[in-house]
């Protein structure tokens, strides 16, 4: 289980910044070209649509992870899509507290699949692989592989970002060798290293990890898509301090070298999301709940929101309806509205779901998707939330096909 909200509240983290950025022509250090012809075809970025078309998670299935794909229809209600493998195995971390296998936060990670344009990237911890997939306009419950799945440079990925700007997709690795790494993004060819080895993270983890404090949270691209950020969660229990990696992008390539820092007041930091209109990300902390946090030079919490009764909130995103970040817990099925602007809380949103392990979320139209796989006494669902007035109200509640209690991971195709 995550560490108790009493016993984060009295850590004070003092900010540490462990290196210097530094970035490089892509020919040399630790970069491979990014010059090449797998930068050459462009990524289509579709229309803006007022809602989602199709929501998507990864079954994480050990045996072979797919991709569950689902319709949405002009209600903003769901319906069956497609289930389409990935071509790598899933997994799941280990319980640091009950030693046994992790749920329904299987990978103690946001992200584990993500859309930018036509694109989708998934990862597979079981065979520390990503898969890039097309994303067929006409049907987007349509899913084409191109290439094949490619090598993490690490193991146990957990999380994944596109930067449609740079042709290029990331990842972060959790397991015994941590760490981010990129590749050039092609619609044509997949994916190909932009590194010859992965930025480590000395975060001294197993495969599977043990968590889920002292792993990789997510990574996600800033406002610009100038830099990936890392949210990696810290043990207090072994004085071990979580940070934010920020690693600089520069023509289209990734720096040899990130910063990282502790924001003060943080411990257990975990999903973010970028604040529209702002260079600042709203983030969840397990230990207290989410602040808005500034990256602009040494990253500082602008606003904390302190949510009475939680248990490790960890999953968040903003919708464009409203301009609020939602956030979710895995042990209180309440789905909570922050302004990211004050940290004020605006309202905190019982959902009746049979089994607890809010998960994942996404925001589109005028609706929250959170997924809640569940602890296999019931079907993995996703919870659809109308959050055009207040209080919000779940419309519906899908059990989505091929869902397991290991699923994880919820993004959308616009």
């Amino acid at each position: 289980m995550y560490p108790t909200p009493s016993f984060l509240s009295v850590l004070t983290i003092v900010s540490a910044v462990i290196a210097a950025p530094l970035t490089v022509d892509c020919q040399t250090g630790n970069s491979i070209s990014c010059t090449s012809d797998w930068k050459t075809d462009s990524v289509k970025t579709p229309a803006v649509q007022k809602g989602p078309k199709a929501i998507y998670f990864i079954s994480n299935n050990p045996a072979g992870n797919s991709i569950i794909a689902m319709k949405v229809g002009a209600d903003g209600t769901l319906s069956e899509g497609s289930s389409t493998p990935t071509g790598g195995k899933g997994a799941s971390a280990i319980d640091g507290m009950t030693n046994q296998t992790a749920g329904p936060d299987a990978l103690f990670s946001q992200s584990a699949l993500k859309v930018e344009g036509h694109m989708l990237i998934a990862v597979n911890p079981g065979s520390n692989t990503m898969t890039l997939m097309a994303i067929d306009a006409a049907n987007p419950t349509k899913l084409t592989m191109i290439g094949q799945p490619v090598d993490t440079m690490g193991e146990f990925p957990v999380t994944a970002a596109i930067s449609t700007k740079n042709k290029m997709a990331c990842v972060g690795n959790t397991g015994a060798k941590a760490g981010i790494a990129c590749f050039s993004m092609s619609a044509r060819k997949g994916l190909k290293p932009l590194m010859k080895s992965q930025i480590a993270f000395d975060i001294k983890q197993t495969t599977p990890p043990v968590g889920p404090a002292n792993t990789v949270s997510q990574v996600l691209f800033n406002s610009d898509e100038s830099m990936l950020l890392t949210t990696v969660k810290g043990d207090p229990m072994k004085n071990a301090t979580g940070f934010l990696s920020m690693l600089p992008i520069h023509k289209d390539c990734p720096a040899t070298q990130d910063t990282r820092s502790s924001p003060a007041g943080t411990a257990v930091l975990f999903g973010s999301a970028v604040i529209p209109g702002t260079t600042d990300i709203f983030a969840t902390d397990a230990s207290f709940g989410a602040a808005t946090i500034s990256i602009t030079g040494t990253p500082t919490v602008l606003k904390k929101a302190t949510i009475d009764g939680q248990g490790a909130t960890c999953w968040a995103a903003i919708s464009p309806l409203t301009n609020t970040a939602f956030v979710t817990d895995v042990l209180v099925n309440n789905l909570v509205e922050i302004d990211p602007n004050d940290g004020k809380i605006l309202q905190n949103t019982p959902l009746a779901l049979a089994t607890p392990g809010m998960i994942d979320l996404v925001a589109g139209g005028q609706m929250v998707y959170v997924l809640n796989p569940g602890n296999g006494t019931a079907a993995a669902s996703v919870a659809v939330m109308d959050v055009s007035n207040r209080p919000a109200k779940m419309v519906q509640n899908f059990e989505a096909k091929g869902g397991l209690k290991d699923s994880q991971g919820l993004t959308a195709f616009m």
